[in-house]
């Protein structure tokens, strides 16, 4: 029989939070850690042990999880004793969304410092309801040794996982992934807000688009929450601009030009303060 992986998460906000509970769900022995302590506590009493710091969260464990905001932060996570305190043999999974080169980076960091640690590149695709329904799609990139290993961790968070090439894939093509989730919620928002600036009524504009061949079930769980004024953060506008300029930082801007208009307007809608609502609140700015 095969061992039962020992895991620990790291970082417990919107997203790792309920991973970190959905990999407790699956039985699996699981340590976690975040900055602040509160959401550390709330998973304690679910049967999760809390670590005091990074390091003391991987020094018996078989995948370690990581799920922040950005690159910096995973490098800082890692610089603080996480990376020199995992086992050798051990595997990083690294879930956050921090692009390509952002990826290079830490592929370069444990290459220098712990050979031994196996990176597994790993973001996922999905928004907080997901999450907290263990529906996410993990979109994995690294040695093929490693799949095994992980699939418990995987199978707990996702619905699915893909598996697409080395290392850095994975990040690649999450940055795609989301750059076309952020055209989808621009023309969902376009559609509503030129629909009122027609002179038509919102619900009219909702009803007709209600199980149109052209709405994913993604955009009509986005369009039922715009018909009801509810913009509270299932995937923060302030993190999907975020995304997007990771995705033009990776590679000649010029060439996307549609996406750089879009990252210049959603700019404008996080310095009026809308930055920590959902994205969809994209359609209250083109509205005002």
């Amino acid at each position: 029989m095969a061992q039962t992986q020992r895991v620990a998460v790291l970082g417990l906000g919107g997203m790792g939070r309920p991973m970190a509970a959905n990999i407790l769900r699956a039985g699996l022995p699981t340590v976690v850690w975040n900055r602040s302590p509160g959401p550390a506590r709330d998973l304690g009493e679910q049967g999760a042990r809390v670590a005091d710091s990074a390091a003391d969260a991987v020094r018996e464990a078989d995948v370690v999880v990581t799920m922040v905001t950005d690159a910096d932060a995973v490098l800082a996570v890692a610089d603080s004793g996480m990376l020199d305190a995992m086992p050798d043999g051990a595997v990083w999974a690294q879930m956050s969304t921090i692009g390509a080169a952002g990826t290079d980076r830490v592929a370069r960091l444990v290459a220098e410092r712990r050979p031994g640690v196996v990176l597994v590149d790993a973001p996922v695709a999905g928004s907080r309801g997901p999450a907290e329904q263990g529906k996410l799609v993990v979109l994995a990139s690294g040695p093929e040794q490693a799949r095994d290993r992980v699939a418990p961790v995987f199978d707990a968070v996702g619905q699915r996982t893909v598996w697409v090439g080395p290392v850095g894939a994975g990040s690649r093509i999450k940055m795609a992934n989301n750059l076309l989730l952020a055209f989808v919620n621009e023309g969902i928002a376009e559609c509503v807000a030129l629909g009122r600036a027609l002179g038509l009524h919102r619900a009219t504009v909702l009803d007709a688009l209600h199980g149109s061949t052209l709405v994913s079930p993604w955009a009509a769980e986005k369009l039922e929450r715009i018909g009801r004024d509810d913009h509270s953060p299932q995937y923060p506008l302030r993190l999907a601009l975020k995304d997007v300029r990771l995705a033009l930082g990776d590679v000649d801007a010029d060439r996307f030009p549609v996406a750089g208009r879009l990252a210049a307007e959603w700019q404008g809608a996080v310095d009026q303060g809308l930055g920590d609502e959902d994205l969809t609140v994209v359609v209250r700015a083109l509205e005002r």
